[in-house]
């Protein structure tokens, strides 16, 4: 068979070559164009940007003039010193005629746009030199905030192994990666007495009630409800998954039996019925989920929301940091520019492997009635295009995506007064509901639908298929859930009344009994590997509420119309425009009209569970 480039060839030979030409060229030019831009841009891997002028000079990163190189962060640092001094004085002095508010605002935005910049450039720019002086100005400014603050023959195990087919294997893993260790003991221990500490210096009877102060939950009293009414409406809800594991492992396993279900097999049967039963596969997927596809269902997403656009926009010499990133405008279409959000999409050596979203400047009320458009950066560890494919994204890569786009559509979105409260600089258990909320959204066949396209052929995603996806990210939600609420049970123990009835074992031990399904393994340490203890120090619970209000949100607004504008723009005007600037629990209350108490807050989770379930046994028949 001839190739196009052969047949137009031929064709100009011809009486008839500018006619067959032509059309020759139109067809190749339909199949080829038409993919959105913005899908074509993220499509395409992007190329450093070469400065061939010999008048411009690089921009700097996020086109700050400073950092056209890493001195840069010095000179950033030393002027950050003389502005926070010149308004410590400002607030002190007896002079003053501006409101302590505004003052401290101008305080806080002056550091975090150094602070939060450097921390990016810290964790994420490829060179030493960046990174160092990122790290000096991170510690620079920290203790700025300190100085007036008043709050061979041997196997190495090197994780738990858990997509092992083998039970031996998993068990072994478990057992030898969770093994205790006195030292990581002796320090979990010291951490927790030393926060119990320093919350009844600072006047709260536990660290637990310091940390929720001004929170969705407010108090431990309203989270240790929540927890336990799941725990009771969770237990044969959970049973009932457990179960279906059971008898899976007794079919597969020789010799086991239905009542041996571990900690170690509950990943890897989850992982196993969702390939049986459902017939998911990621590699079955990936091909209709381009990294073009995928920003391009945000934009219709975001578009059908709150009438804004995803503009991939021009780079300046210098002002990223990796040759790979992208820069996206946020257009409204009658407020013009909102702000920009850097893509840091592609793995590299020495990048982190996590998900996340960075704040560079936040958004704030400027004294000539102008905005500051804030700035963001998200972070992903996608996979390099091969050759002249793009990127494509298993779903769970898809669900991140969408979760993280949440994070930059409450920094967009959020139109505060002060930079301190905007967009997620509000309390931990409402800043995840944008992003959980996004993956209702991903999970949604009528949002999948309208992207999920084949980046060859440009074919929908065929039904079946898609039925299938969106079905098995609900599969064994209550188990699943079961153990995030033991984790937050576990996680409020520890932030709670001190001295601990026992080691911080003897705890978990205790409390696994009560909240989980699957009872504790002797002689295994699994809250010395739990390393958000450290960051979320009593606020691990955040999670399970977070998802509670945003499954509220769902299912109230979006449920039977997630396209909906008015739904859109009403949760952006009277959620996601406040940031923290209106009190968490006081805002969800006066969105959705009802009260945020620990009965409701289970009620919308037990209801999604119960929905879902229904809906996978329907597949199933």
């Amino acid at each position: 068979m001839l190739s196009i480039y052969s047949m137009i060839v031929i064709s100009r030979r011809t009486r008839n070559s500018v006619l067959v030409y032509s059309k020759l060229k139109l067809l190749i030019t339909a199949s080829v164009s038409t993919w959105s831009p913005l899908a074509t841009a993220f499509n395409t891997r992007p190329g450093r940007k070469l400065n061939l002028s010999l008048i411009k000079d690089d921009a700097g990163l996020f086109g700050v003039p400073e950092l056209r190189s890493h001195d840069g962060f010095y000179a950033m640092r030393e002027r950050t010193v003389w502005e926070t001094e010149k308004l410590i004085s400002e607030a002190c002095g007896p002079d003053r005629t501006r409101k302590m508010v505004e003052i401290f605002d101008e305080l806080s935005d002056t550091l975090c746009k150094v602070a939060d910049l450097a921390e990016f450039v810290r964790i994420a720019h490829p060179q030493a030199a960046h990174s160092q002086a990122a790290e000096d100005a991170c510690v620079s400014i920290s203790g700025i905030v300190e100085s007036f603050s008043v709050d061979g023959d041997q196997v190495l195990v090197t994780g738990l192994y858990a997509d092992s087919p083998n039970a031996m294997v998993r068990e072994a893993a478990y057992r030898i990666y969770l093994h205790p260790d006195k030292h990581q003991e002796y320090l979990l221990s010291e951490m927790l007495s030393s926060r119990h500490e320093l919350a009844q210096l600072c006047g709260f009877p536990t660290f637990s009630h310091r940390a929720l102060k001004a929170s969705t939950a407010e108090t431990p009293d309203t989270v240790n409800q929540f927890l336990d009414i799941m725990t009771q409406r969770l237990h044969k809800r959970a049973a009932v998954d457990f179960d279906v594991m059971k008898k899976l492992k007794a079919a597969t396993n020789t010799g086991s039996t239905e009542e041996d279900l571990a900690p170690w097999d509950t990943p890897y049967y989850t992982h196993k019925v969702k390939r049986d039963w459902l017939q998911v596969g990621s590699t079955e997927f990936s091909p209709y989920f381009s990294l073009g596809t995928c920003m391009e269902g945000l934009n219709i997403l975001t578009n059908s929301l709150y009438n804004i656009s995803l503009i991939s926009d021009e780079l300046a010499p210098g002002e990223v940091w990796a040759p790979d990133v992208y820069k996206l405008a946020v257009f409204h279409e009658r407020e013009g520019l909102l702000g920009h959000i850097y893509c840091d999409f592609y793995e590299r050596p020495g990048k982190p492997n996590q998900d996340c979203h960075f704040t560079i400047r936040g958004g704030k009320e400027l004294p000539d009635g102008s905005y500051q458009n804030p700035v963001v950066v998200l972070m992903l560890n996608l996979p390099t295009p091969c050759w002249s494919n793009p990127s494509l994204l298993t779903p769970s890569m898809v669900d991140n995506l969408f979760h993280e786009m949440g994070h930059a559509m409450h920094s967009m979105l959020a139109r505060t007064r002060y930079q301190h409260v905007t967009g997620t600089r509000c309390s931990t258990d409402f800043a995840e509901v944008p992003s959980v909320l996004m993956e209702y959204f991903a999970a949604d066949p009528r949002v999948v639908r309208t992207f999920a396209k084949h980046f060859q052929t440009q074919e929908c995603m065929p039904e079946e298929m898609l039925v299938r996806l969106c079905a098995s990210k609900h599969l064994f939600a209550a188990s699943e859930m079961q153990v995030q609420v033991f984790y937050s049970a576990l996680d409020q123990r520890y932030h709670g009344s001190h001295p601990l009835e026992g080691s911080t074992t003897s705890v978990l031990a205790e409390l696994q009994k009560q909240y989980y399904g699957i009872p504790y393994v002797p002689n295994t340490a699994w809250q010395l590997r739990f390393s958000h203890l450290v960051g979320y120090g009593a606020k691990y619970y955040a999670y399970l509420l977070s998802r509670a209000v945003a499954a509220w949100i769902w299912q109230t607004y979006f449920e039977a119309d997630p396209l909906n504008s008015f739904s859109g723009e009403r949760y952006r005007q009277e959620c996601l425009a406040h940031g923290g600037g209106k009190p968490a629990r006081e805002l969800v209350a006066d969105f959705l009209g009802r009260e945020v108490t620990p009965e409701n807050l289970a009620n919308s989770l037990i209801n999604e569970i119960d929905s879902k379930n229904e809906h996978i046994n329907r597949i199933r028949q």
